[in-house]
């Protein structure tokens, strides 16, 4: 008897999570609940986390939380709950596989069967933004080589451990070289380990354009956060719906289970959503806890039920479906289907127990570390960059020198062009010779005549070689 969490959600989520305990109940389950509330409810009480503190306590204790779909309200301050949960928890896979299911559902790929194994914790959902000017906001993209490493290491093992042949990296290191460089090369490196797995990579853009005409050409596929949001998305929908995929967020103590659809609150209350991405959740639940058995019976019914075309309205369709079903048809349909198998469908391999133990994160030796420069990043109004550059050279002391001025990435002094649009955001480089150096000290001073001069710095990055080699991006033109 395994102890886990359920959160009954908000919109279609109550509807659905009750058709999937039936399900999990009947199928005999060997399951003890604690229901707990979180999503809209718990905002609006005034807890922008969408969760309660004794909440957090019940989840932590069980490990094991399945939860329904959820509304985050509209407006400023209120935190997505799916986020802080997946940081909070430590779960940083997010494994989301996706099969069509042809010829029952309607789909432009019906030999489709992939698996998308997400980085679940970095990426531009840390979350860290800052308006910096009148006309400028950043966002800080955030990647660290043990992030890199755990998703990684896990995705090779799960491909290893589920029979597949091919893992796929996804990233755009052609623009972001040091970011998505670094979870290239570490792809790369771990890649050696596995001889026996095929492998590739290719830029994010191209690498979607593939996955949307010729989803068939991909076995694994190992991304960064915001890719992996996107593509998964795209990959469940062209195998025939959003609504027919469930997803799994593993970390070393504890794992959640979720449908990847919305709330979908236009349809609440209706008894019209379809319970079949709570439902995959579920089995994929019931397959990390260790009941294969019960996991595969779940999904045995569930196919034969997709197979006689008893199917909810999001994928209903003439010359595919036979019948179209309320929220609790299709579930007592699937409930009296337990036990059978399906005639044509195959049950894919995931009933293998998915709890991989992997290796802790060893910190490698400390790079030699130099500082050979800072940005300082100015917010001024005008619209010349050599008359900034004139302003701003004013500041160069003891070797140290302005050597560029950007705009947006774009360098635009010395020698810009211009045509080039330019904000009130203004990256302004100081370095040294080459070789030389600069101190902690010569960055206080420039700081302190910037201020004297009423220049306003807005941010300062240190530039840094790392064992000799620049660990910064250059200016776009350069």
């Amino acid at each position: 008897m395994t102890r886990i969490t359920v959160a009954k959600g908000d919109g279609v989520g109550p509807e659905i999570m009750d058709a999937t305990l039936r399900i999990l109940k009947l199928a005999g389950a060997q399951l003890e609940i604690d229901e707990i509330e979180v999503g809209e409810k718990v905002y609006l009480e005034g807890n922008t986390s969408g969760i309660a503190a004794e909440s957090w306590e019940t989840i932590r204790r069980n490990r094991i939380f399945l939860k329904a779909p959820i509304t985050t309200p509209q407006g400023g301050g209120y935190k997505s709950l799916n986020v802080t949960m997946r940081k909070s928890m430590g779960l940083y896979a997010n494994v989301r596989p996706c099969t069509s299911l042809h010829p029952f559902v309607a789909t432009k790929h019906p030999v489709m069967d992939l698996v998308i194994i997400r980085e679940n914790e970095e990426d531009l959902y840390a979350g860290i933004e800052h308006q910096q000017t009148d006309e400028v906001i950043q966002c800080l993209k955030l990647i660290s080589r043990p992030g890199c490493e755990k998703i990684i290491r896990y995705a090779f093992e799960y491909t290893k451990q589920q029979g597949r042949k091919k893992l796929t990296c996804l990233t755009k290191d052609n623009i972001m070289k040091q970011t998505d460089g670094l979870f290239h090369e570490v792809f790369d490196e771990i890649a050696l380990e596995y001889p026996e797995i095929k492998t590739d990579h290719w830029i994010i853009d191209i690498g979607a354009a593939k996955l949307a005409q010729s989803p068939e050409d991909f076995d694994v596929i190992v991304t960064m956060n915001l890719y992996g949001d996107i593509i998964s998305d795209i990959a469940a929908e062209i195998a025939g719906s959003v609504g027919l995929g469930g997803s799994a967020n593993i970390g070393e103590e504890c794992a959640m289970f979720e449908a990847i659809h919305g709330s979908a609150p236009d349809i609440a209350g209706r008894n019209i959503g379809n319970p079949s991405g709570l439902i995959q959740a579920a089995v994929m639940m019931l397959t990390h806890i260790g009941q294969t058995g019960v996991a595969q019976k779940i999904q045995n019914a569930w196919l034969k039920t997709i197979e006689e075309g008893i199917h909810t309205s999001d994928i209903f369709k003439s010359g595919f479906s036979k019948k179209e079903v309320s929220t609790t048809e299709f579930t007592t349909h699937l409930i009296s289907n337990l036990g059978e198998q399906p005639s044509f469908l195959k049950v894919s391999a995931q009933f293998t127990d998915t709890v991989l133990k992997l290796p802790k994160y060893v910190r490698k030796a400390p790079a030699a570390k130099k500082l050979v420069g800072v940005d300082l990043f100015v917010h001024w109004q005008g619209s010349n960059p050599n008359e900034l550059a004139t302003q701003i050279s004013v500041l160069e002391s003891g070797g140290v020198l302005l050597s560029m001025i950007t705009n947006r990435g774009v360098k635009v002094w010395p020698n810009g062009f211009k045509e080039t649009f330019c904000t009130d955001h203004w990256r302004c480089r100081f370095t040294s010779e080459v070789g030389i150096g600069i101190s902690q000290e010569d960055i206080i001073q420039l700081l302190k005549q910037a201020s004297d001069l009423n220049i306003d710095v807005i941010k300062t990055e240190n530039l840094y070689e790392f064992n000799g080699k620049a660990a910064f991006s250059l200016g776009q033109g350069q």
